[in-house]
């Protein structure tokens, strides 16, 4: 599947839907992973949500992830958005 333009095994989505404190997102993710979804779209909160959720020690798989969405809310934030 693809998050953020990101490849991310299925293994890694299980686990990140594991570990975003956000039921609803990690509703999404498991679903998603059930129905073999191959680009799952996120709304700016919800990478927020994921980013907190492995901004200090992302698991393998998702440390790519981890630098997309870091380079993003840095934008974000310089862009004054």
């Amino acid at each position: 599947m693809h998050l953020a333009g990101v490849p991310v095994t299925d293994d890694a989505v299980l686990e990140l839907a594991r570990l975003v404190d956000d039921p609803d997102l990690a509703d999404r993710l498991e679903t998603a992973y059930a129905r073999t979804t191959r680009v799952l779209a996120l709304t700016i909160p919800e990478r927020g949500t994921v980013l907190v959720a492995i901004a200090d020690d992302p698991p393998a798989g998702l440390e790519e992830l981890r630098g997309v969405l870091l380079r993003e809310h840095a934008w974000r934030q310089r862009e004054g958005l």
